[in-house]
């Protein structure tokens, strides 16, 4: 995950440089607290942080979706409870609403390739942004459905639709943190290892193949040179790292003279 701080509410939120914060995931009257709960550590793992839950079946709090937050609790305490959907998106300025099942209303359908970025682009616009989830039963009704400016559906199996509600809300945070465009999360960062100088990847080459050539592996001569590019090509195509390059010259050193130990012949 991404660098975080606290509001003044205790609140884990992202560090944000000029931008609007992330979409609001908003549940609509969810029934099990432990779907809630599964929500918020999907939605944290991947950098959303505010939680709206319009009419929850079992009333809020819900102690039950504690134990499924974990490290969570804070971004589930911070949740807001709306007795409607138009009083949970009355400040958002653009709504996404998520649902597999086709609407007989005339409203834009996106897939999951285009969500991120067009909320990436209301986010950069200034806009306050949100998402749509139904309840576990029945997921949104088409009352709801009207209210966002946009459908994302999931490309779900059609013969299998039963997509529980704190996996829904995981692939949208996916979709979201994906959609930044980063090959690797910061923490991985460091653990990249420069590729080798080909100078370095040369001698090491030259080093193997004049051991064979003293092993009498090259034969017949006259084939040396292209078992030579046989042999380098496949060293070419490893893009291998300085460490490697130096681990695998000490493996030709310690094939040929043994490593402190004599040779035994059979």
């Amino acid at each position: 995950m991404g660098k975080t701080t606290k509001d003044q509410l205790g609140r884990i939120v992202p560090k944000q440089s000029g931008q609007m914060p992330p979409p609001v995931v908003i549940l609509v009257r969810p029934q099990l607290g432990e779907n809630i709960g599964g929500s918020v550590r999907a939605m944290l793992n991947f950098g959303l942080t505010e939680l709206r839950l319009v009419a929850p079946r079992d009333g809020w709090p819900n102690p039950a979706a504690d134990a499924m937050a974990a490290g969570a609790i804070p971004v589930l305490k911070a949740a807001k409870v709306y007795a409607t959907t138009a009083d949970a998106i009355a400040d958002l300025q653009y709504v996404m609403a998520a649902t597999a099942r086709r609407r007989e209303l005339e409203i834009p359908v996106m897939g999951t390739q285009e969500a991120g970025g067009q909320f990436r682009s209301w986010q950069s616009q200034g806009q306050r942004t949100g998402i749509l989830f139904g309840p576990e039963k029945a997921g949104l009704t088409n009352d709801d459905v009207v209210l966002s400016d946009v459908i994302i559906t999931y490309p779900i199996n059609p013969a299998f639709q039963s997509l529980n509600l704190a996996q829904a809300v995981g692939v949208f945070s996916y979709i979201w943190a994906e959609s930044a465009g980063e090959l690797l999360p910061p923490m991985f960062e460091d653990m990249k290892q420069n590729p080798a100088k080909r100078d370095d990847l040369v001698r090491m080459m030259e080093h193997l193949e004049t051991e064979l050539e003293s092993s009498g592996f090259f034969y017949p001569e006259q084939k040396s040179s292209l078992m030579k590019r046989n042999i380098r090509a496949p060293f070419i195509r490893a893009n291998m790292t300085e460490q490697e390059v130096r681990t695998m010259r000490g493996m030709i050193k310690a094939l040929v003279k043994g490593r402190g130990k004599a040779r035994k012949l059979d």
